[in-house]
């Protein structure tokens, strides 16, 4: 089963691409094995298109420490990793939301010292007091998103506003529609629907969002969180699942693919900078957080990987036609819609097991 943010584990060559004032170039990100290494070196744990050869040559030339990057495909495997004990060289992870907290209760995280970073204040106050993190004491938001639809404007005439459009018009998306390879975005999504929480801890509930999914199953292609892009770029889906970022990506390669966040609301997720007690270079991990923290870097980021920034300095850099992309940013008459995933507790068993059901067979 694959959690929150899968994506893909080979990594594709891109092509260059200057960048106002760094001079940088776009690179491909290597996956190392992490050991422990001396202080010249970081090691760093991350989702695959968060970071580029060039960020790492840009703080090398400032710091002299070589960067090394391993890449994961969920939460629950970088998580694993680490409770399992093979994550002690890394000096720097990027856990989503939910999992900061389970980290912080795990004793996992180092508290952070705010005297050691820049620009704290630059963040939008959404990001400043988050209630997976109180006061940002161990974690600071690097990218964020939602969760909804990428569809096919030219085939589909009619856009999906809302969950139900998958139940109301199953004929239709028959063997051309995806949900995530995900339990908890995809339960979520339908309780959120039935106008319960996200976060639902009522079995009755879950078991209500079970029964519809029974329902649409025989019409899914498959549960997937990543092959979808080549489908629907293929034509073989009219709709997917997906994450924001991911669909701003996609429909820059095809711009009749559209991304809708549906209208009773969806899921809010950040991605997070933290620093694990393990870590065998703090002050190079320090070094990597504030170099982030610099809103010309931040924006530049930002703009080169169409991630959504929680940097408001950044944000204030980026072109209108940036800005005003409501899939990267979407208005507040749609976030206060919006739900964070949060840990659950004994009930996760629940849910585990009603998708087990519902995937299987």
């Amino acid at each position: 089963m694959i959690q929150r943010r899968q994506f893909l584990k080979s990594v594709a060559a891109v092509s260059s691409l200057s960048l106002a004032s760094c001079g940088w170039r776009l690179g491909n990100v290597r996956a190392y094995s992490a050991t422990k290494g001396p202080r010249d070196q970081l090691y760093i744990y991350t989702w695959e298109q968060y970071t580029d050869q060039e960020l790492f040559k840009t703080y090398n030339a400032q710091t002299g420490i070589k960067v090394l990057a391993d890449v994961y495909d969920s939460n629950e495997t970088m998580l694993s990793k680490v409770q399992a004990g093979g994550g002690g060289a890394y000096s720097i992870i990027y856990p989503s939301d939910y999992i900061v907290r389970k980290m912080v209760n795990l004793g996992l995280l180092t508290q952070l010292n705010h005297e050691r970073l820049i620009g704290l204040d630059n963040f939008f106050p959404r990001f400043q007091n988050p209630t997976y993190d109180p006061n940002n004491s161990y974690s600071l938001p690097f990218n964020w998103g939602t969760t909804g639809f990428i569809y096919n404007s030219e085939k589909l005439k009619t856009p999906p506003e809302d969950w139900d459009y998958l139940w109301q018009n199953q004929e239709q998306l028959s063997k051309q529609m995806t949900l995530m390879n995900d339990v908890r975005e995809v339960i979520g999504a339908v309780l959120r629907m039935l106008g319960y929480s996200y976060n639902s801890k009522d079995e009755n509930e879950i078991k209500q969002a079970y029964e519809k999914l029974k329902v649409l199953k025989p019409a899914l292609a498959a549960f997937t969180t990543d092959a979808w892009r080549n489908q629907i770029l293929a034509g073989d889906l009219l709709l997917a699942m997906c994450y924001s970022s991911d669909a701003v990506k996609i429909s820059k390669e095809n711009p009749k693919l559209k991304y809708v966040i549906p209208k009773s609301g969806s899921s809010l997720w950040t991605d997070t900078i933290v620093i694990p007690k393990t870590a065998a270079n703090v002050d190079g991990a320090y070094a990597w957080i504030n170099l982030l923290l610099r809103p010309e870097v931040a924006a530049q980021t930002s703009e080169r990987l169409s991630l959504s920034t929680a940097n408001r300095a950044a944000f204030e850099q980026l072109p209108k036609k940036v800005q005003n992309n409501f899939s990267l940013f979407p208005p507040e008459s749609i976030l206060s819609k919006c739900e964070r995933l949060a840990p659950l507790g004994q009930i996760e068993e629940v849910y585990e097991r009603y998708w087990t059901q519902l995937t299987s067979g």
